[in-house]
């Protein structure tokens, strides 16, 4: 196998799996802001922001987890009437075309981005008026994830091309 590949996927993989964790404090979040809300009359000012980072922190670190295990959509009705040489050679087409210049300029824009934000030190408009910067730079992370799992699936689409005429 190849090293960067199976680098990229070590990665991918173990982040996947960390951010599955943060299920556990969203829940605890929601569950808390229910509470308060329904029970004491009492919202918080932080409970629905707080919910939304989370969940966005869970959802875009996890986009390469799941481009590693084949979960986003995908075009299976099109792709499972081919042969599995055809089949590799329209994944390679697909990840040349669409999948790499549009996941790299998602990844160089949300970097740029979270650079902005860093450089004024943007906080959100809220009453709690949490600092969003950090939460920027994990959105351009995940995109900087995702992009290296296309790179990792073409390595090994190429690879798998190269073998055994499949």
């Amino acid at each position: 196998m190849n090293p960067l590949a199976n680098g990229i996927n070590r990665l991918c993989e173990t982040t996947g799996k960390l951010t599955s964790f943060l299920a556990l404090p969203l829940v605890l979040v929601v569950v808390y802001e229910v509470f308060m809300r329904y029970v004491f009359n009492a919202p918080t000012s932080w409970g629905f922001e707080a919910t939304t980072f989370i969940y966005g922190i869970h959802f875009i670190l996890g986009l390469s987890y799941t481009y590693k295990h084949n979960g986003h959509v995908a075009i299976d009705v099109f792709e499972a009437r081919l042969q599995p040489r055809t089949r590799v050679i329209l994944r390679i087409i697909v990840s040349l075309v669409l999948f790499i210049p549009t996941v790299g300029l998602l990844a160089t824009y949300g970097i740029i981005y979270a650079a902005s934000s860093w450089s004024q030190w943007e906080h959100a408009s809220t009453s709690w008026a949490p600092a969003i910067y950090p939460f920027k730079s994990i959105m351009a992370l995940g995109f900087v994830l995702l992009f290296l799992q296309g790179v990792a699936k073409l390595i090994e689409d190429f690879k798998s091309l190269g073998q055994n005429g499949h």
